[in-house]
């Protein structure tokens, strides 16, 4: 059996009511390797940290609410070169996150900055200290 480590699994999965919220809760408290839950309910956003395999994890939240449940589709969007490009940006994304389009194949190539378009930021940015003063 292979080693499992400890690893934190996030998963979006729809929450209407308090109901909603304690069935997806107690769908995995109760499972093996589990040593924490956070649900967020205005995010539909379920979090399980501890010794677990997240394909099983996912499983046993499907399985016991009765419910859709996917792998957490959102990253921050400032992780995201264009986050406003089509694919990138969902309107039912909590607000500050955009999809996961960096590891996608087909919509990485839009999301991601150009080196020329990186070397022209980087020119006038407050982060570099070799920056245009001039601004």
């Amino acid at each position: 059996m292979a080693e499992i480590r400890l690893q934190v699994v996030e998963i979006k999965v729809k929450m209407d009511c308090e109901g909603c919220e304690r069935r997806v809760r107690q769908s995995v408290e109760g499972m093996k390797g589990v040593s924490k839950v956070e649900v967020e309910p205005k995010k539909h956003k379920l979090t399980v940290t501890g010794y677990v395999d997240p394909k099983k994890v996912l499983q046993r939240v499907r399985y016991r609410t009765g419910k859709v449940a996917e792998p957490w589709p959102y990253v921050p969007y400032d992780m995201v070169y264009h986050p406003y490009v089509q694919g990138a940006y969902d309107k039912k994304a909590p607000p500050g996150y955009v999809r996961n389009v960096v590891a996608d194949p087909t919509l990485a190539p839009l999301a991601r900055a150009t080196s020329t378009e990186e070397t022209y930021s980087a020119a006038f940015s407050d982060d570099n200290p070799n920056a245009c003063t001039v601004m």
